[in-house]
């Protein structure tokens, strides 16, 4: 990582930094992984309305991962983040029961849970909060969710 230390005048210039979080997949948790993300991209001064947005994103697919990866019997979830300059990219991973077909569960509307609770917005969610949403899944050994999202740096 190549910074230079905010000592109050000077500016913090940063080029990469990562993270890595591991956590039950409890829904209570979603709420953890929420601030966890939102703390660690707070280093770019993001607006309200970025965070927000982050924060939504992350929620949508650790719940996915709670509710339709594991079906709520518990397992882990696995958050990886990176800043490159403005960029973040996130990645959302569950060991549960995958996805048959990524096209069909990523229409709005679509839900493997209970049609009365659940909306089937989730992917729909997180591809209007982020620049770009890819999910790759195989049955039986889990999902991955890439999310990736320009950052107005101000840091």
């Amino acid at each position: 990582m190549d910074t230079k230390r905010n000592t109050g005048k000077e500016t913090k210039k940063m080029v990469k930094n990562e993270m890595d979080l591991r956590f039950d997949a409890r829904s209570e948790n979603e709420a953890f992984a929420r601030v966890a993300v939102a703390g660690f991209v707070s280093v770019l001064n993001p607006t309200l309305e970025e965070i927000e947005d982050v924060k939504t994103a992350v929620s949508e697919a650790v719940t996915n991962a709670v509710i339709h990866g594991y079906k709520e019997q518990g397992g882990t979830i696995e958050i990886s983040c990176v800043l490159e300059k403005d960029l973040l990219k996130m990645e959302i991973t569950d060991q549960g029961c995958g996805i048959e077909n990524v096209e069909q569960a990523m229409e709005p509307m679509f839900t493997t849970g209970d049609a009365e609770e659940r909306a089937g917005l989730g992917f729909a969610v997180m591809q209007s909060f982020m620049d770009k949403v890819k999910v790759s899944s195989t049955p039986g050994r889990g999902t991955r969710v890439t999310l990736t999202k320009r950052l107005d740096a101000r840091a």
